[in-house]
This record gives structure tokens, sequence and C-alpha cells, in this order.
């Protein structure tokens, strides 16, 4: 399981796949589940979701979900000495931009090498080389020299997609591996991997549904078009949330430690999760001696906003990988987390019968 992992994590967090552009990743989630033994099929946004049934009477309908697309950016402008201006698409902190590597898909699917830039701080003032700057006063460089040059020669036009340029490396430390857009890559090499078990173990007693959204980036969007095609009774999200072991956190309180296991997330200000489905995934992780760590946030937000207000009502829970440094171009996950995650996907999805999920929907 190790070994697949590894594969999925590198050819998914090198794709490149910002909100609304999220082609690469759609079709890595296609090729590795087209033959495995149902139904593939996509909304009308772009989610794309895989389902299998055992029989006439399915079940339930239990969906894990990731989403596929990362933080990027799009061109707003060509200057006319061939720099790029840009704008954010998903939430980015300005620290960690400068001097970054990114990629400008053009539209015939060339992608141009490029880096953040600003007016060096040669030339500054102190006042302003001590402050941050703004993506306003950022552009990227792709050695273009004329705005004739990037269109004609380079191919660039207004709203190109621009993703971070980054490889998927193993560290020193064993287990350890750093790359762009473990959030939310880990979610979807779960989706991808625990239905690939799932399906060889037929051990599911429920329809099956394994997901990936669009545009969770920009506002939880691709979930509600999804829910509404699909039609979850259950949704499990796999996510890559942010990590809270490193210096300026209190280590006491710290919810998502690498190598801590698998998050279970209870709450954040886009979505109160089940309690019981929350209780279930605890209790799964006890009798099958996964490794985890239970989180409630303040902030931050999943596609479990949108599912569990979806239709008439979707039970969620949120299980996590904790990642170090998330919405950059190096983020850092432990792969024993990892595969925690995987194997409790795989364990919860296998206790969600019809008399389990009435037990999570049945109030009165």
């Amino acid at each position: 399981m190790k070994q697949k992992a590894l594969e999925l994590l590198k050819e998914l967090t090198e794709a490149h796949s910002i909100p609304g552009y999220e082609d690469e990743v759609r079709a890595i989630f296609a090729d590795e589940l087209e033959n495995v033994g149902g139904k593939i099929d996509s909304d009308r946004q772009g989610s794309v979701y895989f389902e299998r049934g055992l029989g006439e009477n399915s079940g339930p309908r239990v969906m894990i979900a990731g989403h596929m697309d990362e933080v990027g950016f799009r061109v707003q402008h060509i200057r006319p000495d061939g720099y790029l201006k840009f704008v954010a698409v998903g939430g980015w902190w300005p620290h960690t931009l400068l001097s970054q590597r990114v990629e400008v898909l053009t539209k015939n699917g060339e992608k141009i090498l490029g880096a953040i830039s600003s007016t060096p701080p040669h030339f500054l003032s102190a006042e302003q080389r001590n402050k941050v700057m703004s993506l306003g006063e950022l552009f990227i460089d792709i050695g273009a020299s004329s705005a004739e040059e990037a269109r004609d020669t380079f191919g660039i036009n207004l709203g190109d997609p621009v993703a971070p340029a980054s490889a998927f490396t193993p560290m020193a430390k064993e287990g350890y591996y750093m790359a762009k857009a473990f959030d939310n890559r880990v979610g979807m090499a779960c989706a991808i991997q625990a239905a690939q078990i799932l399906v060889k173990e037929a051990g599911h007693p429920n329809t099956l549904i394994s997901a990936g959204t669009v545009q969770e980036e920009v506002g939880l969007r691709g979930a509600r078009s999804l829910a509404n095609t699909a039609k979850p009774d259950v949704a499990i999200i796999l996510e890559g949330p942010p990590a809270d072991d490193t210096p300026g956190f209190n280590p006491s309180e710290s919810q998502g430690k690498l190598g801590g296991g698998v998050q279970i997330r209870l709450h954040d200000p886009s979505a109160i999760m089940n309690p019981r489905l929350a209780d279930l995934a605890i209790d799964t992780a006890i009798k099958e001696g996964i490794p985890y760590q239970v989180t409630v946030r303040s902030s931050g937000g999943t596609d479990a906003g949108s599912f569990s207000m979806s239709n008439e009502g979707v039970p969620c829970v949120v299980l996590g990988v904790p990642s170090r440094y998330i919405h950059s171009h190096n983020a850092i996950i432990d792969i024993e987390d990892y595969l925690c995650m995987v194997k409790l996907s795989v364990a919860l999805v296998k206790r969600l019968n019809q008399e389990k999920v009435d037990e999570l929907i049945n109030y009165l």
C-alpha cells in the first residue's frame, strides 16, 4: 500500500490543477479507477465521481471525497515589457511568494516556467524593504522581452492558469515528504486508493462513491453541484489540513502533529460534523488500532460545509493528513499519517450499512 501511495502522491502533487482547471487531476482519477469495476461520471462543473453498488439492494450511498484543486493564480495583464501581472485564486500569504517558481499553462497545453519577482531590494527604500509586498506589487518573469513575445512566442493569454512548480521530494527524515498541493492531493490519493482497496476486497455494504470536487479553494463550490448529482447519504471528506506542531504553537494544544495519525475533525466555521458519525470514526480508529488525533478548529473550512447542507442534509465527517506549510510551494507530510487516513476511510466505509446510516440520520 505504501509504494502505491507514494506513486499516487508524486503524480498528483506534481499535476497542474488550480480552481476551474482541474483537468490533470481529474484525468489521473479517471485513469486509476476506469477499470476497477464501476461507473465514472462527472457533473456539469467538472467534479468527478466513481460509483459502485453491490446488486439491486446496494444500501446507502456512501461518499469519500477530496477536492482536486490547489491554490494558484491567473494571468491578469501582460505588461508591454513582457512581465505578467497576476491575481490569486485561493488563499495565499504573500510572504511565501517571492522568487518562487511557477508554471503558466497555455491554451495549447504547454507549461511556461517563470519566477515570481518584484523590484529588487537594492532599489527600494528601507521602509519598502521591511514590509510585505502585496500581490499587486509582484509580477511573473517568463523571460519574455515584450508583450508580443509573451503572446506570440510563448502563447500566453489573459486568464491562463498559473500553478506552483515544485517536485515531490523525500526528505532526510524517513517517511517525510515535501511537495506543493498536499492540500488536497492527499485527499485525492486517498479517494482513489481507498476505492481500489474496497472494490478489491468487495468490502462495502453500500453503494460506494469515490469523488473529486472542483473549486473548493474558492468557496466549496464544486461540492454543491456534486451533492445534487451524486446524492450521497453520508460523506467522508478527505483533506490536507494545516499542521500545528511548528514553532509558534503551544505543543500541549497541538491537534495536528506530524506522525500523530489521521486527524478526525469535529468542528470548523464551515460545518459542525455529525456527532454520531464523528463518534463512529473515533470508535472505528480505536477498534482497528489506527493512530488518530481529534481536531476542533476555529478557522478554515472544507467541503463538508457544502455537503452537509445539500439535499435533505448529509452527515459528514472530515479525515485529514496534517500538512505543514499548506498554501505554499513546499508543504511537508508524514506518509504514515496518510496511510492511517486510507486505513480509517476503508474501515469506516465497511461499517456504514443501512442500519448504521439510519442511526445517523433518524432523530425521532
